[in-house]
């Protein structure tokens, strides 16, 4: 199991360096089932999570409906940032949508990995980036939310995110795309009719 968790923070932490060992002797495994909340909004953020085998959903609540902000897949790293951080109530849910494979940090090992690694400029640079890549997410979903009207931020999904269409169920895709899953069926039905119709021309 130790080999296990040292593996996958290869794959998603390759700069750890001498701290690989330590890092990875601090991971608890969970196993969860489909619809286990990790996290739910308002609560404080006490563990971070990195994905061995499942997908996992960060959502919150706006005026009675479910928002979806993100998901997450094997081998990638998540935690509320902001929470995990500071202490705040957290301003998502984490919840798995599949059969999950996770391992969990809690934030005392985290603090005390991270105060050794503030000696390692490299390390504590590369942890930085790691939470700039959630930031960069938010601004370019935010982007397209603001210039793209909603099946072209469809068809951007088929086109850089095909696990989330292959994977993820139609309802949280709507809820990501920010319309109904009525919407998005009429959508897939333009885009199918669409494609069906160029290759009767070609």
């Amino acid at each position: 199991m130790a080999s296990m968790v040292r593996d996958l923070l290869e794959r998603v932490y390759p700069f750890l360096g001498e701290h690989q060992a330590e890092f990875a002797a601090r991971w608890k495994q969970l196993e969860l089932l489909s619809g286990t909340v990790l996290l739910s909004e308002g609560e404080v953020s006490r563990r971070a999570f990195l994905i061995e085998k499942g997908c996992l959903r960060v959502w919150f609540m706006n005026r009675g409906r479910d928002v979806t902000a993100q998901f997450f897949f094997e081998n990638e790293g998540l935690s509320s940032i902001e929470s995990f951080r500071t202490g705040s109530p957290s301003l998502f849910t984490i919840e798995a949508i599949e059969p999950s494979i996770v391992w969990a940090l809690s934030k005392e090992d985290y603090d005390e990995v991270e105060r050794e690694a503030r000696t390692d400029i490299r390390t504590l640079g590369a942890l930085l980036d790691a939470a700039y890549t959630r930031q960069i997410h938010y601004m370019k979903l935010f982007r397209s939310f603001l210039r793209d009207r909603p099946q072209e931020r469809y068809r951007r999904l088929v086109e850089e995110e095909p696990r989330i269409v292959q994977r993820v169920p139609q309802r949280y895709i709507a809820s990501y795309l920010g319309i109904t899953p009525e919407s998005l069926s009429r959508i897939r039905a333009r885009l199918a009719k669409s494609s069906s119709g160029a290759s009767d021309h070609s």
